[in-house]
């Protein structure tokens, strides 16, 4: 099993597409990138704690790769708003690949460089590519969130 962590947004929407992918054992949301220890859900949103809104991705790359994670990273937020996803406003919302390995730096930053390359966006690309921090998990009430409330999607 490996695990990838991603900043794409509001974490609820960034879970549930996740786990809808064959191969991803388990997702948990949290928060990473930050200065701050345990912070909680009102930390930061606060904005002042430096974390990120993140999804951690457990995955068998037996079934999935982390390239195959990447390509529905980029397909499910806008990789060119700095700090920003649909009405979500604040560094917590940034976009951003935790890596863990030099592999996935790499992968990373070569998926990175073929969209831009491709003109895929009309805007530059400002998603962070950073070594993984301390993944700290989000309150109970947070997890797996669309699936207690019956969403099938976030409507912005």
């Amino acid at each position: 099993m490996q695990e990838a962590v991603f900043g794409a947004g509001c974490f609820w929407g960034i879970q549930d597409a996740f786990d809808q992918i064959d191969g991803v054992v388990s997702t948990h949301v949290g928060y990473s990138g930050g200065h701050f220890d345990n912070p909680t859900y009102e930390d930061v949103c606060t904005g002042q704690t430096g974390h990120a809104e993140v999804v951690k991705v457990e995955f068998d790359e037996s079934v999935v790769t982390f390239t195959d994670l990447l390509n529905v990273f980029w397909s499910i937020h806008d990789p060119t708003t700095l700090n920003r996803q649909g009405p979500d406003i604040g560094s917590q919302y940034r976009s951003a690949i935790f890596y863990d390995t030099q592999e996935q730096k790499d992968l990373a930053t070569k998926s990175m460089k073929d969209l831009e390359s491709a003109k895929r966006f009309n805007n530059p690309i400002v998603t962070q590519i950073v070594p993984a921090k301390t993944f700290y998990p989000a309150e109970e009430y947070h997890q797996k969130y669309f699936q207690k409330k019956g969403i099938s999607h976030c409507k912005i």
